[in-house]
């Protein structure tokens, strides 16, 4: 029985986990400059910059909160800086 690789196997437009990692990380930087501008971003916006790819969403959401931003919840979708 052959095994899938997590590190190779395609996802969404054949993209692999690392790059999808690498794809988050770009626009977690572009996220950042509108969270600083506008003080906050909301859920619908970064769905909408990632193209609908719920990986590369996943993983924004996951990289915001590891820099400090608080990412809200279900009943307030949207990332604003932390104090």
């Amino acid at each position: 029985m052959e095994k899938c690789d997590a590190r190779t196997r395609a996802y969404k437009n054949g993209k692999t986990f690392d790059q999808c990692r690498d794809i988050a990380k770009i626009i977690v930087l572009q996220m950042e400059e509108k969270i600083n501008q506008s003080g906050q971003v909301e859920w619908d916006e970064i769905l909408r910059t990632v193209e609908h790819d719920e990986l590369v969403y996943k993983l924004t959401l996951k990289y915001l909160r590891q820099n400090g931003y608080d990412i809200g919840d279900w009943k307030r979708p949207r990332v604003i800086k932390s104090i």
